[in-house]
């Protein structure tokens, strides 16, 4: 008994601890999470690449999706009709001519610069120009003699008028913004209340623009319903070449001003409307985005409630079923073995120790814990004064598994020598 405790006490921790997990412990844990991400990355950018081709985005003639318009491109293509996508108001106002067809997706997004260049590009050209969704914000520079109305639902409506492609197509789906003119030399089709969605212009030199409350007879998943496909052909079709504008951000005339034209008092006018159609960072954010980040906060808050601590204090329970303390203990070792957390385990080893050995020995509880009281008390009780036993007691935690079932044993041998002194 006396034997057991004369090896050296443990020295201090030099490996792994709980709150201090090794390499090898942290890249266990991580790796099932960092595996998953890897999937799905890797599944990510596979389908990007097999869909790459297809996907070029809403309106475009080379995109596939429901929202894109490559079947109309490749109807128009079976009929000798030519296709040029373009991204950039020079290259849009270079293709604009007697023979081609300008289509603008997305008027409203032009700056008043961009579009007073269009304008000047598209009205002298000859040729024909398709204006898609044109509100307020681009009408009054694009359609000088055309003003916007509200918008209106995009169902299937007659055409009412006695433009020949309308009224070969017949029925269509359309609708969106409409319009209103006092131009002598237009066809208004397609009206709801009085107003039409689709309207065609005459310009002064032979040339004409047409303007469409909605592009949704141009997507690739209604293009086969009611007389979409018949208008779409006609519409576009009436020159040999098209000429398929995207605006885009990247565009570098999106970023000049112009010099502005006329007299003072026009471009102030033009500068101050310029300037009241400035939108902050958070006006440009889709709608959808800043609902979906709202939906995603309260989520966040509902599972902070639901995981936190429960407040009030701690109701005891009778246990389903008797549990064993040996069973009990080798569970709890087992938990301590699986964290690595050898220091805690010496910690209620020694605990427990003093505990046991202060109420032997008449040490007051609230003194168990404490070297100056504890130690004098048992060391009287040792027969052998070479043998420290605050090492033992208050000492470092386990450097291993083995300092651990020494400090374990040593620690009985301890206790039972003091019993029997």
């Amino acid at each position: 008994m006396t034997g057991s405790m004369t090896n050296a006490p443990p020295g201090p921790a030099t490996g792994s601890t709980s709150l201090s997990p090794s390499a090898q412990q942290i890249w266990k844990r991580v790796r099932g999470l960092l595996i998953a991400l890897a999937i799905l990355l890797v599944a990510g950018i596979a389908l990007a690449a097999v869909r790459s081709g297809d996907q070029h985005g809403r309106l475009d003639p080379r995109s596939a999706d429901p929202l894109g318009s490559r079947a109309v491109a490749e109807l128009l293509k079976d009929r000798g009709v030519s296709t040029r996508v373009v991204t950039t108001l020079a290259e849009a106002s270079e293709g604009a001519g007697p023979d081609t067809t300008l289509v603008v997706t997305s008027p409203n997004l032009l700056t008043f610069h961009q579009q007073r260049t269009l304008r000047s590009a598209t009205e002298t050209s000859g040729g024909r120009t398709v204006l898609l969704s044109a509100g307020p914000p681009s009408v009054d520079l694009l359609a000088p003699d055309v003003t916007s109305a509200p918008d209106t639902p995009v169902a299937a409506r007659e055409p009412r008028c006695s433009l020949p492609a309308a009224r070969k197509a017949g029925a269509v789906d359309i609708g969106g913004v409409r319009y209103t003119t006092d131009s002598p030399n237009s066809e208004a089709c397609y009206p709801t209340d009085g107003l039409p969605s689709l309207l065609r212009v005459d310009d002064a030199v032979g040339g004409d623009t047409v303007l469409l409350g909605s592009p949704d007879l141009l997507y690739n998943e209604r293009l086969a319903k009611q007389g979409n496909a018949s208008l779409a052909l006609q519409l576009l079709g009436s020159r040999p070449h098209i000429v398929w504008y995207l605006p885009s951000l990247s565009d570098p005339s999106a970023t000049e001003s112009g010099s502005g034209s006329g007299d003072g008092n026009s471009g102030d006018r033009e500068e101050q409307e310029a300037g009241g159609n400035e939108s902050s960072f958070l006006d440009l954010i889709p709608s959808g985005w800043l609902w979906g980040t709202l939906q995603l906060a309260l989520a966040a808050v509902l599972a902070a409630v639901w995981r936190s601590r429960r407040l009030g204090p701690v109701v005891a329970e009778r246990l389903p079923v008797a549990i064993r303390a040996s069973e009990a203990t080798e569970g709890r070792a087992r938990l301590y073995r699986k964290a690595n957390a050898r220091d805690r385990a010496a910690s209620v080893l020694r605990t427990e120790t003093r505990a046991r050995l202060a109420s032997l020995l008449g040490v007051p509880p609230s003194e168990a814990h404490t070297p100056e009281a504890l130690v004098p008390a048992v060391s009287a009780q040792l027969p052998d004064s070479s043998r420290d036993p605050r090492t033992l007691l208050f000492g470092p935690a386990p450097a291993d598994d083995a300092a651990l079932i020494r400090l374990t044993d040593q620690l009985d041998a301890l206790e039972r020598e003091v019993r029997t002194s």
